[in-house]
């Protein structure tokens, strides 16, 4: 089969100044696209700033022929997105691909967090997520073609200790995902999850054994991102990739049991548990007619 090429394709990856945007950023140009390099090139908790990074991703990328530009706007400030957005159009007139990959870490446990904290992570994964989409998104329906690549985590999938504010933003992301692949699919826009575990400085102070952090290079889930950015992607999917192991992530919903309406009890409720929670034949959830239909055949009886 063909090479996956982005000959003509523009891609703006968000906090691409290294770690795993870099590498998307990177693929991408090799394989043809041009790319805006964003990063606002803060520190781990968002603090700080500065266009280093970013100029030196681009900077590579033209050292092997590619062409990019660098952004440093903020994701989450409405007048640097569309900063950002006017530059990838002033240069090249389209956008095709957009991957959301700017991300912070303010951890703490639940107890101990401020609500600012908690508000500044939701900020920047969510709404920093959001807003870029927004700005591209009537680019991308008057072209009848766009590629949308949102980060989400195992964090937000399963949950992590002392997370909550990041686990909170990364499940909020999905719920996104799953309405824009709905409203997306009549023009021609897919849109997909990434839950990538990778060797960052986002994740240097987790602890891990060395021989383990050595083997969840950013590169090894570049390859599954890249996919998802190109014509032959799918459409509301969840990939899970690192060290070069990739999966589907889905959420599933149990046959369950019905248990009528006249005189429904809590106890009915508790002593059919197991029932309820059964996990055989249980589906992955389906927006839309396979999921209706299963909650009418419920209150049918069948």
């Amino acid at each position: 089969m063909a090479d996956i090429r982005f000959d003509g394709k523009v891609a703006i990856v968000t906090g691409s100044g290294g770690g795993l945007g870099r590498q998307h950023a990177l693929e991408l140009a090799r394989r043809g696209a041009k790319v805006v390099v964003n990063d606002l090139g803060g520190s781990v908790d968002g603090s700080g700033g500065g266009s280093d990074a970013a100029n030196a991703v681009v900077e590579e990328i033209k050292a092997f022929g590619g062409e990019a530009i660098a952004n440093g706007s903020s994701v989450t400030d409405d007048a640097g997105v569309a900063l950002m957005v006017k530059h990838a159009m002033d240069a090249w007139g389209r956008i095709d691909i957009l991957v959301a990959n700017a991300g912070v870490l303010r951890d703490k446990t639940f107890a101990k967090m401020e609500i600012a904290d908690f508000e500044f992570v939701l900020n920047v994964h969510l709404l920093g997520t959001v807003k870029p989409a927004k700005a591209v998104w009537e680019i991308m329906r008057e072209q009848n073609y766009g590629r949308i690549v949102c980060t989400t985590s195992s964090s937000g999938l399963y949950g992590n200790f002392g997370q909550s504010n990041y686990g909170a933003a990364k499940l909020g992301i999905v719920g996104f995902m799953n309405t824009l692949k709905l409203e997306g699919q009549k023009n021609n826009i897919h849109v997909n999850a990434v839950s990538p575990v990778a060797a960052t400085r986002m994740t240097e102070n987790l602890g891990m054994p060395q021989e383990i952090f050595d083997r969840l290079k950013p590169e090894y889930v570049t390859p599954g991102v890249v996919f998802l950015c190109s014509e032959e992607a799918p459409t509301g999917c969840i990939m899970t990739a690192g060290a070069g192991a990739f999966a589907l992530a889905r959420i599933v919903e149990t046959e369950g049991v019905y248990l009528g309406e006249g005189g429904l009890s809590v106890e009915e409720v508790r002593d059919n548990w197991s029932k309820i929670t059964d996990p055989a034949g249980q589906q992955a959830y389906q927006a839309g007619g396979e999921q209706t239909g299963k909650f009418f055949r419920k209150l049918q009886g069948g």
